[in-house]
């Protein structure tokens, strides 16, 4: 972050693996497990907070896009956020398309895709495209957490699956 390296905690996620499972807060407080998606193509972002900018640029983007890309197509957004301060977030950024979802209980996300920033306890900049069987087709851990994702490439993976 700004050139200062952090150690990421958990397993590291690999192109033709099975995505691990996770369970996450909706907004709503109601746990919410990533196998509960199977069937569809899932593009999971992984976001330090969406109360930064570069966070608020890239779930607002990928809110725009994911309105193109169809009902068989998931966008989930995973933070430490507190799900209070998603659903406000998403009520001022207009954002209706993404899902967000809150990693702060237990970091089941964080650990299971190796994105849990070890002295923050923030998850790291990741983009990972999933497939209707639970295959990971695409990822993308963004090395330095002020930069964004490279849209491009993770909507071309995502198209590719449709």
């Amino acid at each position: 972050m700004k050139g200062k390296p952090f150690t990421l905690l958990g397993g590291e996620i690999k192109v033709g693996k099975l995505a691990p499972d996770f369970t996450v807060l909706a907004n709503d407080l109601s746990p919410l497990a990533f196998s509960s998606f199977r069937g569809k193509v899932c593009v999971i972002l992984s976001v330090p907070s969406l109360d930064t900018p570069v966070c608020d640029i890239e779930a607002r983007r990928f809110n725009k896009e994911a309105g193109k890309l169809g009902s068989d197509v998931a966008v989930l957004t995973v933070s430490m956020d507190l799900p209070f301060a998603q659903k406000r977030w998403c009520a001022t950024a207009g954002v209706d398309k993404v899902q967000t979802l809150s990693d702060h209980r237990d970091a089941s996300f964080g650990m299971a895709y190796g994105v849990l920033l070890r002295d923050l306890r923030l998850l790291a900049r990741a983009v990972f495209v999933v497939d209707r069987k639970g295959i990971v087709r695409y990822t993308e851990l963004v090395k330095e957490v002020t930069n964004e994702p490279d849209y491009a490439a993770a909507l071309a993976a995502v198209r590719g699956l449709l």
